[in-house]
């Protein structure tokens, strides 16, 4: 299996600071950083360190260790779509009553089934 090149983590928090230069590196806005953060519940403030890795997940280490930040979900949740994605079309193969399409979504269950095979690995670690 061919190895997949990581691109290396991005610090766009330090010591309560926005850094721009690293999150536009990565692709991002300050908008997005704003966002993540509003949506685990902390402040830019409040942050000691905070990084983005190549599938653009937020990880942060807040001043106060007390504070439960959660974990990012991002791949579980690509991996749970992927699986709902795939029972929907296993569905639709047993549902429908026209042979051409039976066969193509029976095809397309088979194809997707593999990709999760394939991807299981990254998005499970």
């Amino acid at each position: 299996m061919p190895k997949v090149h990581e691109v290396e983590p991005q610090v766009v928090i330090m010591d309560g600071k926005m850094m721009n230069e690293p999150l536009a590196t990565a692709g991002l806005s300050p908008g997005w950083l704003a966002t993540e953060l509003e949506k685990i519940g902390v402040t830019v403030d409040n942050v000691f360190l905070g990084q983005v890795d190549a599938y653009q997940q937020l990880y942060v280490d807040l001043y106060d260790d007390k504070l439960q930040v959660p974990a990012p979900q991002g791949k579980a949740l690509l991996l749970a779509n992927l699986k709902k994605l795939e029972a929907d079309l296993e569905l639709f193969a047993v549902s429908t009553k026209d042979k051409d399409a039976k066969a193509m979504y029976t095809r397309t269950s088979a194809a997707l089934a593999q990709v999760i095979s394939d991807l299981k690995p990254m998005l499970q670690g």
